[in-house]
């Protein structure tokens, strides 16, 4: 069980936290969290570019000009991609980029970023976060209280209406829940900030 400390929003040690190794102490697996990664904008990706192909386009009732005696090649639609205003060649249509990984490999990687950022000294545990209305400058002085600016994932352990609504004006700052985690966001960012309770919520819903 490793220990850190446990902070207030004015980045006082007020004690310790312990994580557990399983979730911030594993081995780093860089080779999959690449994979997982990918397979995250995979999934993210909407494939809607469209052409249309000599069968779609409009036109090609009849040959454009005779068989024989113009002195160009012969054609027999107009709808021929060596035309203009033609089908495209090989052109891009709609498909679907997803496909799923193994869950324990997206576990095994979620840990292996979790345990990233704590060996760099990038996540801070807070006793609690408490955000009372959702107002923008609450999680701005929350912030500067932690001595930081942007570039922050905030952890919480279930939704959160204030702080989510609270830090949506400002820019790469953002607050994902226990269950909605991934390791995209974790990499994502420069510094996690983690309540007592995400912690807590995290051993529950990862450990059993």
């Amino acid at each position: 069980m490793a220990q850190t400390d446990l902070i207030n929003k004015t980045n006082e040690s007020v004690g310790k936290a312990d994580l557990p190794d399983d979730i911030f102490g594993v081995e780093i697996k860089k080779s999959l969290l690449h994979e997982v990664v990918l397979n995250h904008l995979a999934n993210k990706r909407q494939g809607n570019a469209s052409t249309k192909n000599r069968a779609n386009v409009r036109g090609g009732g009849r040959k454009p000009y005779r068989q024989k005696g113009s002195g160009r090649a012969r054609s027999g639609t107009n709808r021929s991609p060596l035309t203009r205003g033609g089908g495209t060649i090989f052109g891009p249509l709609p498909r679907d980029y997803s496909y799923k990984l193994p869950k324990k490999a997206k576990w095994a990687a979620l840990s292996s970023a979790l345990s990233a950022k704590f060996a760099d000294g990038e996540i801070m545990v807070l006793d609690e976060i408490n955000i009372s209305e959702p107002k923008t400058k609450a999680v701005v002085d929350l912030l500067s209280g932690l001595g930081l600016k942007d570039n922050v994932l905030i952890i919480v352990p279930d939704k959160d209406i204030n702080i989510e609504r609270a830090s949506r004006n400002i820019p790469r700052v953002n607050v994902a829940r226990v269950s909605e985690l991934n390791v995209y966001s974790v990499l994502s960012h420069e510094k996690l900030i983690v309540s007592r309770d995400a912690v807590e919520r995290m051993k529950e819903a990862y450990l059993g």
